[in-house]
């Protein structure tokens, strides 16, 4: 190189010579980079992304197409089911109908039986009273009157006396009156207990009734200037007979004393 090659060199610009260095620096620096590169393999480190395939309208809508007849295929094997589900649940209904059906007849039969056996029972309860009655107690014409020595209120002892085929003592006349005294009388003896009697003015005040519903043209009400009877107005409409002389007393009737039935000796009540 020749002395003025030299010097056009050195004589190039400050610009023109930085710029000669920064395209030298780049070269350099590039180089590593390529080594690194290479040692690492043919693989980048970032892979590029795939190119989307192409699509078309068309091949959409008959995806679409056959996701709903798909679909429509499952809902109608669904559907499929639930019918056989349900016929069999129907027959199985029918069924079950049918066997409450011949349970329910078959109840029905049970109960008339047990009804008839109740009945049964209750007819033979009041005959057997009757006859208890008649054998115990006291006879009188055609009827028995039987005392029972056993607490009860007016309501109770009617009740008790209808179970046992007969009805609380009702004397008609005199004659019954003065039978039934002295049978009570004889029965307590030498106490006074009183009996309820089959009579009562519980549907009008003063106006006194069997307990059959009859009116009493009879009466042996207790006469005493201190004690007449009846006294007790619409509080006490119940009637009692003393034991010790028969007379008649009116009472609450929901006071608790002995009864006395009376039965009838012809035909069972």
């Amino acid at each position: 190189m020749s002395v003025f090659q030299q010097r056009d060199n050195s004589a190039l610009c400050l610009p023109c010579q930085s710029r000669h260095r920064r395209g030298r620096d780049r070269t350099i620096g590039k180089a590593p980079v390529t080594e690194v590169k290479r040692a690492r393999g043919d693989v980048p480190d970032i892979l590029p992304e795939p190119e989307p395939e192409p699509t078309s309208q068309v091949s959409d809508f008959e995806n679409s197409y056959n996701y709903v007849l798909s679909r429509l295929a499952g809902i109608d094997q669904a559907i499929h089911k639930l019918n056989v589900g349900h016929y069999t649940l129907d027959v199985k209904v029918s069924q079950l109908i049918d066997r409450i059906s011949r349970l329910d007849a078959k109840v029905g039969d049970l109960e008339d039986s047990i009804q008839e056996v109740y009945q049964h029972s209750k007819d033979n309860r009041k005959e057997i009273g009757r006859l208890e009655g008649c054998q115990k107690g006291h006879k009188m014409g055609y009827k028995c009157y039987l005392v029972y020595n056993s607490l009860a209120d007016y309501a109770g002892a009617s009740r008790k006396c209808l179970e046992r085929g007969g009805r609380l003592a009702m004397p008609r006349d005199r004659k019954e009156q003065e039978a039934l005294a002295d049978y009570v009388k004889a029965f307590f003896s030498p106490g006074n207990w009183p009996v309820w009697l089959g009579i009562n003015d519980l549907r009008s005040e003063g106006l006194y009734l069997f307990d059959d519903g009859t009116r009493v043209t009879y009466f042996q009400w207790r006469k005493h200037f201190l004690s007449s009877q009846p006294d007790g107005g619409k509080r006490e409409n119940c009637v009692a007979m003393s034991s010790d002389d028969g007379d008649w007393w009116d009472h609450y009737c929901d006071r608790t004393m002995n009864y006395v039935c009376e039965f009838d000796d012809r035909v069972a009540l």
